[in-house]
């Protein structure tokens, strides 16, 4: 009698592994902030470069993006007591 946890199957797990590399969970979190395109340009400028300090242009725009993003959600959440 098998173990319960030991009960897979080759076919499952290769489903699985095609379905993790179709879709990066990075990529996902980055996509859902409204950055991905600078985020993807960054990555192409880093691997084209392979210094992150020639990319420092897409780097500065990912930055933004992301700083724009930290301030909407702080503008739409309830108002903080201040102390």
């Amino acid at each position: 009698m098998a173990k319960a946890g030991h009960a897979w199957s080759r076919a499952a797990a290769a489903a699985q592994g095609e379905a993790e590399e179709s879709e990066d969970p990075l990529d996902a979190m980055i996509a859902r902030t409204g950055c991905l395109e600078q985020h993807r340009q960054l990555q192409e400028c880093m691997a084209e470069r392979q210094d992150w300090r020639h990319c420092q242009e897409q780097l500065r725009a990912f930055g933004a993006c992301m700083a724009r993003r930290q301030q909407r959600e702080r503008g739409a959440s309830p108002a903080q007591p201040t102390d």
